[in-house]
């Protein structure tokens, strides 16, 4: 079998049973895979539904919404009707996909929400009687949490009866379809022990792991197993999954780390090469998940640059692929999504095209976005009186190279700072040189009536126009920010809340870009 080197996660959800009115007819079932013929996606990543409680026709586990009576959400009665009238009349909504994937020649690997908590009753209509009835076997059962643990009501892997409920989901799904493989999408919710017995439960954890590998293996010739995980190995261990006891046992085929995993973000600055690093000569292939959405004061989904920067970062760190984690949600895709889609795999393709690298920082829905155990977010940053504040930027960008070959059109470097007002002094330096004053522009936002999505807070833009000597570096890139002078009268907090960096490449020496007749001095030309 090939080994796919860009996956497509669908949440089987979102952008399929909850649109199509009941009875769904096949040919909407089938759209899950049509949509994605001939784009580069190798393999479809189609999610069981809740996880709790699925989408398909088991025996083993329970249909979403079997056990509700009254619906106070008319989306998940709806995807139950769809479902449970599709499984009465002779249409398994999962072997509808997979043979459709078959038929189209892309390869299709379930995927399992390994891990999630429970609401009350009465709200949480998506929830299993197994789970309403197991609540003696969830991490917060055993008392004594942290302030703040997010996994209260997930369960226990301590238990052996959580584990093969888990274990004889996955089981049935791989004896009774055609597919290539399956996920444990494990990094849904990365919650998996009490804090007290992490430890114990890293050896079970593995255990179990190497029981579904072998499940795996034992029901399908050339079929793999594949785990997305938090990115961070020192964050996986927290939570009791051993990734690198795995990699020794060899019984995962391909890891993905991902950021960001609950508010989707994208995040360029994503450090997989200690997972790569780890899995080097294990025969483990690692993908990197990259994200589409943004959810800016600007944009809500990522540019194509924005795409470009992410991809050829993860690119540049080693990885074997590319999951596509949560594109789902650019449904109903057009045409600047098979756009973006078209150049993911060839990362000498993108090299010399426009990108715009960003810090992830805080957004209009996420104010604090969550990130998986290990990581912590660096924007917005405090700035106080003449106390450095230093930020790593990565790019992969060589610049000096498509110089050479007269392809660099320009380099904007775009610093936010909020609480700011006209009497205050900053001084920004990149790679330890001071960026120079008269190649800036300054931009007042201290105040604005209107924004294209949602205003922030007042600030002050400042953007340079970065010249060779300048410029920042392929790889690792330090920005540091200084308050030199403050105002003793203003109250508010001074915090770099936004740092962005845009490349914008010509097509060839020489060519021009469009506006470029029009323009006056280069000092007018900033955007």
């Amino acid at each position: 079998m090939a080994k796919p080197r860009i996956m497509f996660f669908h949440d089987s959800r979102h952008p399929l049973i909850y649109m199509y009115e009941p009875p769904m007819q096949q040919a909407e079932m089938e759209a899950a895979v049509d949509e994605l013929v001939g784009t580069p996606v190798e393999a479809l990543m189609f999610c069981l539904g809740d996880g709790r409680t699925v989408l398909h026709d088991t025996r083993v586990g329970e249909l979403w919404g079997d056990n509700v009576e009254r619906w106070p959400h008319l989306v998940f009665q709806r995807a139950h009707r769809n479902a449970s009238q599709m499984i009465r009349g002779g249409l398994d909504p999962l072997r509808v996909v997979c043979e459709r994937a078959r038929a189209k020649g892309l390869l299709i690997y379930p995927t399992l929400l390994v891990q999630q908590g429970r609401g009350p009753r009465e709200q949480d209509v998506r929830c299993s009687e197994f789970r309403f009835g197991s609540q003696h076997l969830e991490i917060g059962a055993q008392g004594e949490l942290p302030p703040g643990f997010p996994g209260t009501t997930c369960l226990d892997f301590v238990h052996e009866e959580v584990r093969q409920e888990r274990f004889a989901l996955i089981e049935e799904v791989l004896r009774n379809y055609p597919v290539e493989g399956f996920e444990l999408q494990m990094n849904y919710q990365p919650y998996y022990f009490h804090p007290s017995n992490c430890k114990k439960g890293r050896q079970l954890m593995t255990d179990w792991i190497e029981r579904v590998y072998q499940a795996v293996k034992q029901s399908g010739k050339g079929r793999e197993l594949v785990i997305r995980i938090p990115a961070s190995i020192k964050g996986c261990m927290e939570v009791g999954l051993d990734v690198r006891e795995w990699l020794r046992r060899g019984i995962a085929d391909v890891l993905v780390g991902q950021n960001f995993s609950g508010p989707e973000l994208l995040d360029q600055m994503a450090d997989f090469r200690p997972l790569v690093k780890a899995a080097r000569g294990s025969g483990c292939r690692v993908l990197a998940a990259i994200q589409s959405l943004v959810d800016s004061d600007r944009l809500s989904d990522a540019s194509i640059e924005m795409v470009r920067a992410g991809a050829c970062n993860y690119w540049a760190q080693g990885v074997d692929g590319l999951y596509l984690a949560h594109w789902f949600g650019n449904w109903p895709y057009q045409a600047p999504f098979y756009e973006k889609l078209r150049e993911l795999p060839h990362p000498e393709v993108m090299a010399p095209k426009d990108k715009t690298y960003f810090i992830p920082t805080e957004t209009g829905r996420y104010p604090n976005p969550i990130r998986e155990p290990g990581l912590e977010m660096v924007l917005p940053a405090p700035l106080h009186l003449k106390q450095p504040v230093a930020l790593p930027l990565q790019i992969s960008d060589d610049l000096r190279r498509w110089q050479q070959a007269g392809r660099v059109h320009r380099v904007l470097l775009r610093v936010r700072v909020m609480g700011l007002n006209e009497r205050h002094r900053l001084r920004f330096c990149l790679n330890s040189k001071a960026l120079p004053l008269e190649r800036i522009r300054v931009i007042n936002e201290t105040y604005r009536m209107k924004a294209p999505r949602y205003r922030t807070g007042s600030g002050y833009w400042f953007v340079f126009r970065l010249d060779q000597g300048h410029w920042p570096r392929r790889g690792e890139n330090l920005l540091e920010i200084t308050l030199l002078k403050t105002d003793p009268q203003a109250l508010p907090e001074i915090r770099v809340r936004d740092v962005e960096l845009e490349i914008s490449y010509l097509m060839g020496r020489h060519f021009n870009r469009g506006q470029d007749a029009d323009l006056g001095p280069w000092e007018n030309s900033f955007s």
